[in-house]
């Protein structure tokens, strides 16, 4: 059995009646080509919101035969985010630029100590544009990061500093690391001032808050076995953050606006720093028009548009935590985009299908993640 639950109708109706939502409720019947690709992908509950500017729609498609899940779930589910994590720090960070509390260009040294590093001569040119750009030449991990082992791992560079495209959730922690320190204040109360409470992103959180005892999904691996909430034993601002789309939409409509930031700080975060190859080793041909911007990945529309100075077509990020998959991916040019979360393992499967239905062509987005 299928069940599609739509909610932000009326936002949308308003909306449509005054001229400023002019594709909404196209949005609104795309939804039905969905349930479908959710159920052979073998996914127990898909949460997504479609916005333009200010005006969103969401739903949660929940294909109830799979696994014979019976969890209640609904608009207010709560998912790990996981990578969506990363451009909500970022934000932060810039956010921190714009008040001069720290430069993106100078050493995260002078800000917190080095001391998981094996090679503190490199980690001391470590920036945070590096770390944000993912050019640090750190490892994903050191170590699994929710594991007891992991604060005292030892860092070792996977390449040399600054030198190309390396992933890196270690760089990410170094960074908030220092964020840390300089406000005084942990990674969550520092989001809740910067983001959280200003866009009323009331159900978000780094750390476990009490509603998620009952909110918070069960994830499920592609064995179809149940892996349960998978609460993690420290915030960190790679990987934990719990959400659900109605509140990360918030948060994205803000990013596409600059709301928050100063004109320059906009400008740069979003911003193209380096040509996201994966696999340093082996270029593949979804690589060709992906790049890093500060905290998110842009696209452009081939491969010859980055060399030629123009903007990106699209903005986007995935979030995998095993057993939970997210993606948001935004077109500033109509100012329209998509953000789903899932419980599966799967979630990643209908990433092509999910995207094409909105945007009309085939982004690079899931041979990038898969292959």
């Amino acid at each position: 059995m299928k069940k599609i639950t739509l909610f932000l109708i009326l936002c949308v109706v308003i909306s449509a009646c005054d001229g400023s939502g002019s594709n909404i409720l196209d949005l609104i019947r795309t939804v039905k080509e969905f349930p479908q690709d959710v159920k052979a992908a073998k996914i127990p509950v898909l949460q997504y919101s479609f916005f333009e500017d200010d005006v969103s729609v969401g739903g949660v498609i929940l294909a109830d035969s799979v696994y014979n899940y019976t969890q209640p779930a609904n608009e207010s589910s709560i998912f790990q985010a996981a990578s969506l994590s990363k451009p909500i720090f970022a934000y932060i960070v810039m956010k921190m630029v714009d008040k001069g509390e720290i430069d993106l260009d100078a050493p995260i040294s002078q800000y917190t100590d080095m001391e998981r590093f094996e090679d503190k001569k490199m980690a001391s040119i470590l920036t945070p544009r590096m770390v944000l750009a993912h050019t640090t030449g750190l490892p994903n991990w050191a170590a699994g990061p929710s594991s007891d082992e992991w604060p005292t791992s030892v860092i070792r560079f996977k390449y040399p500093a600054d030198s190309c495209f390396s992933y890196s959730g270690e760089g990410f922690s170094y960074l908030q690391r220092a964020v840390e320190a300089i406000r005084g204040a942990s990674l969550d109360e520092i989001a809740r001032e910067e983001v959280f409470k200003p866009l009323e992103m009331n159900s978000t959180s780094y750390g476990w808050l009490p509603q998620y005892d009952s909110l918070a999904l069960d994830g499920f691996n592609r064995a179809a076995e149940n892996r349960g909430q998978g609460r993690h034993p420290r915030e960190n601002s790679a990987y934990t953050l719990r959400t659900n789309a109605a509140d990360y939409t918030r948060f994205l409509m803000a990013l596409m606006d600059g709301k928050g930031l100063s004109d320059t700080s906009h400008s740069e975060m979003l911003k193209p720093q380096v040509h996201a190859i994966r696999y340093a080793d082996n270029h593949r041909d979804c690589d060709s028009t992906i790049w890093w911007a500060l905290g998110l990945g842009a696209i452009y529309s081939d491969t010859s548009a980055a060399e030629k100075g123009e903007e990106p077509r699209y903005y986007w990020h995935w979030g995998d935590n095993g057993n939970f998959k997210a993606l948001f991916v935004f077109r500033p040019e109509d100012q329209i985009g998509v953000v789903y979360f899932t419980n599966s393992a799967n979630g990643h499967d209908i990433v092509t299908s999910f995207t094409r239905v909105l945007f009309g062509e085939k982004l690079p987005i899931q041979d990038w993640i898969q292959k």
